[in-house]
């Protein structure tokens, strides 16, 4: 599924916390956030797509999730934040090559072609991950660890990158093939840049096979490459990209320009990115998977950089400066996303209440962020009951709607949407500061259910609002309007 994925190191934010976000780009795919309890755990998981089936351990862990609200195509969790103050996202659709898909094919589902044959079950995938993993784990490295297990015991269809966080670190991993996989820690002063590109490309095999301190991988890399030639290093520093990754041309226009401008914003004084004779361009194939931002990274940028299409720059879909580099890059702020989410674990508060996820539902571009505490029994209505069906009554259809209403008219209607997101952040953070302090004075965890309830009525206000406005200047500007001025 395409998406866009960040992961701060600890360092690198400004409040010590630990961040991975990721938008969920599917075919508009109608999402909604949930808790779940253990005693709602299956305890033999089967795919709905692949037809896979995984015995689970005893006493998982409660934990949230962003399921599909039709589950027809199966769970697709998206992301979540376990008890212990574990996030995990999945997945980053990722590229690979001929050579590593042949020398250990996709485990793909084989469905009997006669009555007499037998069906094959697939591997596991983007559908399945966080249920198989996320209520079972205390630490991101211990979510590398389950998920390299299942891996190589049950294969995958699709290639992936899969991003796991506690207060302390963040890891990042890379499916290679059906059963091989790389995982690094992200470094604690460095921000990750994911566009649906394989993207590891600098890796310690010494630390893999020896103390494992800062670098994973799948037992038989080393002969997996060996065997099949894989290597294509010729300097002697070992880079995965070359060896797993893609350098098509469908990779400069879909992905490698969202590194780019990433990048740019992240570090737009360490590096030079615009230009003739910049060290980075658009369709440039070495971008840095990871980099040290010029200054500490909020969670207002990370929103930001999530809800982006390329502003100041030729290629800007809504703008009309230069009509032959217009829309030419994928943005991504994209119009199919279903939900994004930024798992912030926080270093700076009682373990209670470290868990925060912001979601946004619906093209980033015109959605808002709204903060949740996670260590809760439940989820608000306003963000849980959500319907296939349109309506107004909950955060993702009015997210959805005020994007759709506002996108042909984005001129006149963005300083509404400006105003609905900065609006929404302000008014989630002193929530936020507000049950913080209650909290830690009072000692009383429990509030955390209310305070999401005070933070969904919140943005369910200023949801209705926004739409208003944003009907209102869309209804305006309809293509029928007639007056008798107009003769």
């Amino acid at each position: 599924m395409p998406c866009t994925t960040i992961l701060v190191g600890k360092k690198a934010s400004n409040d010590r916390s630990t961040m991975i976000a990721r938008t969920d780009d599917g075919h508009f795919d109608v999402k909604k956030i949930v808790v779940v309890q253990p005693k709602d755990q299956p305890k033999r998981y089967k795919s709905v797509i692949s037809h896979a089936e995984v015995e689970l351990p005893e006493n998982p862990m409660r934990y949230t999730s962003c399921p599909s609200v039709d589950p027809k195509d199966g769970i697709w969790a998206a992301t979540g934040i376990n008890e212990a103050n574990v996030g995990m996202s999945a997945t980053e659709t990722i590229t690979s090559n001929p050579r590593v898909l042949s020398a250990d094919p996709l485990v793909e589902y084989k469905k009997p072609k006669t009555r007499r044959e037998k069906e094959v079950p697939g591997g596991l995938g983007e559908e399945d991950f966080v249920v198989l993993v996320l209520p079972y784990i205390r630490s991101a490295r211990e979510g590398v660890l389950r998920l390299g297990a299942l891996l190589e015991q049950y294969g995958t269809y699709e290639s992936n990158g899969i991003a796991f966080n506690d207060k302390d670190e963040v890891w990042w991993l890379e499916t290679i093939g059906g059963h091989h996989w790389i995982a690094r820690k992200v470094p604690d002063d460095a921000c990750v840049i994911a566009p649906n590109q394989f993207g590891l490309d600098n890796f310690d095999l010494e630390d893999a096979f020896g103390e494992k301190k800062e670098h994973l991988c799948s037992a038989d890399l080393k002969e997996f490459m060996e065997a099949n030639r894989l290597d294509l290093n010729q300097d002697g520093r070992f880079n995965p990209r070359n060896i797993f990754g893609s350098r098509t041309d469908m990779d400069h226009v879909y992905n490698t320009p969202r590194a780019w401008f990433m990048g740019r914003y992240l570090a737009p004084y360490s590096h030079s990115w615009d230009g003739e004779g910049a060290e980075f361009g658009p369709e440039s194939d070495n971008i840095p998977w990871c980099l040290v931002p010029d200054r500490k990274v909020t969670v207002e940028d990370v929103e930001y950089i999530l809800s982006t299409h390329y502003q100041g720059t030729p290629y800007d879909p809504y703008s009309n400066r230069n009509p032959q580099k217009r829309g030419i890059y994928r943005p991504i702020g994209i119009n199919r996303t279903g939900v994004t989410a930024i798992c912030q674990i926080r270093d700076d508060v009682p373990e209670e209440i470290r868990g925060i996820e912001w979601i946004c539902f619906g093209s980033t571009t015109f959605g808002a962020f709204l903060p949740l505490y996670t260590n809760v029994p439940d989820m608000p209505k306003y963000l849980k009951e959500v319907t296939t069906d349109v309506s107004t009554n909950n955060f993702y259809w009015g997210s959805r709607l005020i994007g759709a209403l506002a996108d042909p008219w984005y001129g006149a209607c963005i300083q509404n949407i400006g105003r609905y997101q900065a609006s929404v952040q302000t008014e989630g953070r002193k929530l936020l500061l507000k049950y913080d302090r209650m909290m830690a004075e009072s000692g009383d965890y429990s509030l955390t259910g209310k305070a999401n309830e005070e933070l969904a009525a919140m943005a369910e206000q200023m949801t209705t609002t926004a739409l208003n406005k944003v009907l209102a200047t869309a209804s305006e500007r309809m293509r029928n309007g007639y007056s008798l001025e107009d003769k």
